[in-house]
């Protein structure tokens, strides 16, 4: 054995094969690098194409792992199965599914909902995570081993005036979660719910559909979550001995105490 694979295997004892879905962007890349960081290869998914294979191809020269880059949208059913279903040799023995794909849009009291503010939010925070859960699952089923990661929020804690619809998917994420748990409890399937606070990522853009004067004024005053800080926590979830699973965890700025209690400098 050369001096190089001793040092690559002594410095990643255990390289896995990550799969985050919404890589793109936000958690998801940053998630997606700092697993690449640290020696994992990684199975990555977007709705952007150009972005998607910009990142991969970043995550193999600067890292050297190998990635594969599946571009489809966790909200069709039917792309979500083919995409799975195409994985062969390696690909198909994912250690850990990142379910990160999710948005909020619009901030609307109920009265004045946008329909399709409400449909996107259902498809993409609670119907594409199952979407995925459902085909990746069994492929860690049949090898009794696996670590299923969903991104929820604080949102799926507490409720706020005109989270509404929001709210309640991510409350559809921490319910799910815990269901994945038991169910998935006689295959040795860790699953861990991290529900992270005030970030400052595209959330707040897409949230506001592109006004980024109103979204950069969400963070004024104090410190919020960056999109390291939580790909950190998600790492760190993933390094704990065979038999210990955090299920459930929140992150939020020191400054941040509750979905609505902040302390702002003037």
């Amino acid at each position: 054995m050369d001096l190089e694979k001793i040092v690559i295997e002594t410095t990643f004892p255990m390289k896995k094969i990550i799969f985050v879905t919404g890589a793109t962007s936000g958690f998801g890349k940053a998630i997606a690098l700092k697993f690449a960081e640290n020696g994992h290869d990684l199975i990555i998914n977007g709705r952007r194409k150009d972005r998607l294979d910009k990142l991969a191809e970043e995550i193999r020269e600067q890292y050297h792992v190998d990635v594969l880059a599946l571009n489809f949208d966790v909200r069709i059913v039917n792309d979500v199965s083919t995409a799975i279903a195409s994985l062969s040799g390696k690909w198909r023995d994912i250690d850990v599914l990142v379910n990160n794909a999710g948005l909020a849009v619009g901030l609307n009291p109920i009265h004045e909902g946008v329909i399709d503010d409400w449909e996107r939010m259902i498809d993409t925070n609670v119907k594409g995570l199952l979407y995925m859960t459902r085909f990746v699952s069994p492929l860690m089923v049949a090898r009794k081993k696996g670590h299923i990661i969903n991104i929820g929020s604080v949102a799926g804690k507490e409720v706020y005036p005109k989270g509404n619809v929001y709210c309640g998917s991510k409350f559809a994420v921490d319910a799910i979660s815990k269901g994945m748990r038991i169910d998935l409890l006689p295959f040795s399937i860790k699953v861990t719910l991290i529900s992270p606070g005030a970030a400052d990522t595209e959330f707040s853009i897409v949230r506001f559909k592109g006004d980024k004067n109103v979204a950069d004024n969400v963070y004024k005053g104090y410190t919020p979550l960056q999109a390291e800080d939580v790909a950190g926590v998600v790492h760190y979830v993933t390094t704990l001995p065979d038999h210990v699973t955090i299920n459930d965890l929140v992150i939020m700025p020191t400054a941040q105490a509750s979905a609505v209690n902040f302390h702002k400098q003037p």
